[in-house]
């Protein structure tokens, strides 16, 4: 199917809508909306990450990444190149041989001896169209004073965290839910109501409780610090036993009349089942724990080699200075794997979907 015939579809089959009703243009201009809030964002970081340091700095709202251009002025130096427009309207290229007061001190390019005032008006800066791929180099491969940003090992623990965390809570999860969806027992109700209510309580407020248990351990200062804590989540469980619940109880009837355990039946028959519930809260977890901050800087504040690339962040933003070329460069790294986690795990969703009514 083509991409316009997709995108030109109405509501009905092809013989009872051949055009276009209100409903289809308010449902076309509902995903446009929703497709434009979640993009521009994405999009403004990204063309905003291969502008300049002196772009970024001056809020330069254009779309192409503009740069000034920089020349070296024999006997002078590298200067940034102006173009003045006299009053005839002709152009020179110049450089500010002074600062930039109303009548400002300039030279030509060529001749850089004749020094003469010209107004600050009528200067412009002289620009290119430039990638700026220094914003990505330069932390990755340690240039320009980047030595202390070790993104490969903040890539690492990131990567470790992100999916340790994860397989660890969908076993949890799915184990609570599997306990609170297919057995009867007294309080099961109540067990469950109380997990979801848990939802109520911030979690900023649980914070101190939370590092006590850490530093009891002996797990503050490690990775292990920051994954154990939330391993186990409401959402995932309260998700799980919603869908687990659809599961016909006769297969699991059938498989304990075939002699097979509850861990067989978990394995073989739930996980499985449960596939698409299943990629929901992974998704779910690897954005919670990729684009976790507070409690990471709490745990980890103390060695810098466990960093995550969150926290590896802070170091472009210092007392008097912030790099925010860099800062918006390596926040577009890390959305990657976040993309690339969501497209590969999508169709495990839309297969589910698709084929709930036949379970």
């Amino acid at each position: 199917m083509s991409v316009a015939t997709f995108l030109t579809r109405t509501k009905g089959n092809k013989d009872t809508a051949e055009t276009f009703s209100i409903q289809d243009f308010l449902a076309y201009a509902y995903l446009l909306v929703g497709v434009l809030v979640i993009l521009v964002p994405v999009l403004w970081t990204f063309f905003s990450s291969i502008k300049s340091d002196t772009a970024v700095e001056s809020f330069d709202t254009r779309l192409a990444p503009m740069s000034q251009i920089s020349q070296e002025i024999a006997g002078v130096g590298p200067k940034d190149i102006w173009v003045y427009t006299a009053e005839d309207g002709s152009t020179q290229l110049v450089y500010k041989a002074g600062p930039t007061r109303k009548l400002t001190d300039v030279a030509l390019v060529d001749q850089p001896d004749e020094v003469f005032k010209v107004p600050r008006k009528s200067l412009s800066p002289h620009e290119e169209m430039r990638v700026a791929t220094e914003n990505y180099l330069d932390p990755i491969l340690k240039r320009n004073g980047q030595d202390n940003f070790h993104f490969f090992t903040y890539l690492y623990n990131s990567v470790f965290v992100t999916v340790v965390a994860t397989l660890i809570t969908l076993l949890i999860n799915a184990m609570a839910a599997f306990a609170l969806s297919k057995y009867r027992f007294k309080g099961r109700l109540t067990f469950t109501i109380l997990i979801v209510a848990t939802l109520l309580i911030p979690s900023s407020i649980i914070l101190v409780s939370l590092f006590f248990v850490v530093w009891s351990f002996g797990i503050f200062g490690s990775l292990w610090g920051v994954i154990i804590p939330a391993a186990a989540t409401p959402t995932g469980v309260f998700l799980l036993r919603q869908y687990m619940l659809t599961i016909p109880d006769e297969l699991l009837e059938a498989a304990r009349m075939d002699a097979a355990s509850e861990w067989r039946i978990f394995w073989r028959i739930i996980i499985p089942l449960s596939l698409p519930a299943l990629s929901v809260l992974a998704i779910l977890s690897v954005i919670w724990r990729w684009n976790d901050f507070l409690w990471p800087l709490i745990v980890l504040i103390s060695d810098p080699a466990t960093h995550t690339l969150q926290l590896g962040l802070t170091q472009f933003a210092g007392e008097f200075d912030t790099n925010f070329h860099y800062i918006l460069a390596m926040t577009v790294v890390t959305l990657i794997p976040i993309t690339l986690v969501f497209v590969w795990l999508q169709r495990f969703i839309t297969t589910g979907i698709a084929t709930t009514g036949l379970k």
